[in-house]
């Protein structure tokens, strides 16, 4: 298929098109009712947590209730590698990007670069293009992201040792846990005592029976599987309605002017995904780490993501750059709000184009 006839098929793509749509539209309306006072200047805060405590870690445990077989753990285990040989990468890398700065904001901003609001901003986008197989990969890929976010990220910013404080959010949040509990269900399954039951699809009864492990609770559980569903679909809409809401309350004046800020976007949602694009591609082409696309274009989506709110955090709390911080944390938001569907219609364009098997 030549390209113009890859552009067409992604632009017609009615799954594709809606979810571009879909991010837009509830991020303006997010934006609209911040600027009309329907919303609280706490109400992005507080859709946040409810997203981050409830509604994600249900759709990262949700998401390993599927089979495994040896195209998924293969994919999986490469997901899972990568998100570690990344982040490496970028911890050397990232700092190199800003070598004309002083080593203070060398190093603020090399860490602001290298980790990504991959939780909240983007596996919201990738479950609701990919479906559960994407959340299913951006949760794996998010295991490395999270331990180097919580060790080197924070020792880095804060100058200190590893603190137990630390190690405990690293390992006690609830989508660390809920991640790491269903990739060892999902991995394990096989082996696990097995139940013959009704074929279920989606919570409904599709016809004949299926054997699987006795906890996939998609299939032995509907009553329990349900309720965490609704849950999970409560990620994507409260998340891009937060993500409008935190834009509409800021005002975009003093970030405009900061032409750093701007380096940082250009880094942060154009040249991070595509250095990683790139590499995937190599690395497929050659069979060194044979991905498909889904696998790919997942991890892109994760790494064209804005500021990680950790991140930003630990750099306003030690009071490194905090100001540069804050203005680049906005400015990449609203790029990567901007970037976001031209990503997804490239993927589907080199997909459609068969670039990616």
């Amino acid at each position: 298929m030549n390209i113009g006839n890859a552009i067409v098929s992604t632009f017609t793509n009615q799954g594709i098109v809606s979810a571009i749509t879909s991010t837009i539209f509830i991020i303006l309306l997010g934006f609209y009712l911040r600027k009309k006072g329907t919303f609280g200047p706490d109400f992005g805060k507080v859709l946040t947590k409810v997203v981050l405590a409830v509604a994600i870690a249900a759709l990262s445990f949700n998401s390993f209730m599927q089979p495994i077989d040896d195209e998924s753990m293969h994919q999986g285990l490469g997901i899972l590698l990568w998100g570690f040989i990344i982040y490496i990468i970028l911890i050397f890398v990232a700092p190199l990007l800003y070598s004309r700065k002083n080593m203070d904001k060398r190093e603020v901003m090399g860490i602001l670069t290298t980790f990504g609001s991959t939780t909240f901003f983007g596996i919201p986008i990738v479950g609701a293009i990919y479906g559960a197989k994407g959340v299913l990969y951006s949760s794996i890929f998010n295991i490395g992201y999270r331990i180097f976010l919580y060790s080197y990220a924070y020792i880095k910013m804060s100058g200190l040792k590893m603190e137990k404080e630390n190690i405990k959010k690293m390992f006690l949040n609830p989508i660390v846990i809920a991640t790491l509990v269903g990739f060892v269900l999902w991995l394990i399954q096989g082996v696990m005592p097995q139940v013959t039951v009704p074929l279920m699809k989606n919570g409904v009864a599709a016809g004949g029976m299926t054997t699987v492990a006795f906890y996939r609770i998609d299939q032995t559980a509907i009553w329990l599987w349900k309720p965490l569903n609704y849950l999970a679909s409560l990620a994507s809409p409260l998340a891009w309605l937060a993500i409008g809401c935190t834009l509409g309350s800021i005002s975009l004046k003093d970030a405009i002017s900061n032409k750093l800020a701007w380096y940082y976007s250009f880094n942060k949602v154009i040249l991070v995904p595509l250095l990683n694009l790139v590499l995937l591609l190599i690395l497929d082409v050659t069979h060194i780490m044979p991905m498909n696309y889904v696998a790919i274009a997942t991890v892109v989506i994760m790494m064209a993501t804005p500021t990680a709110t950790v991140a930003a955090a630990y750099a306003i709390s030690y009071d490194r750059e905090a100001l540069l911080t804050s203005n680049a944390s906005l400015l990449s938001t609203v790029s990567a709000v901007v970037m976001m569907p031209i990503w997804i219609a490239i993927l589907g364009i080199l997909s459609s184009a068969g670039i990616f098997h």
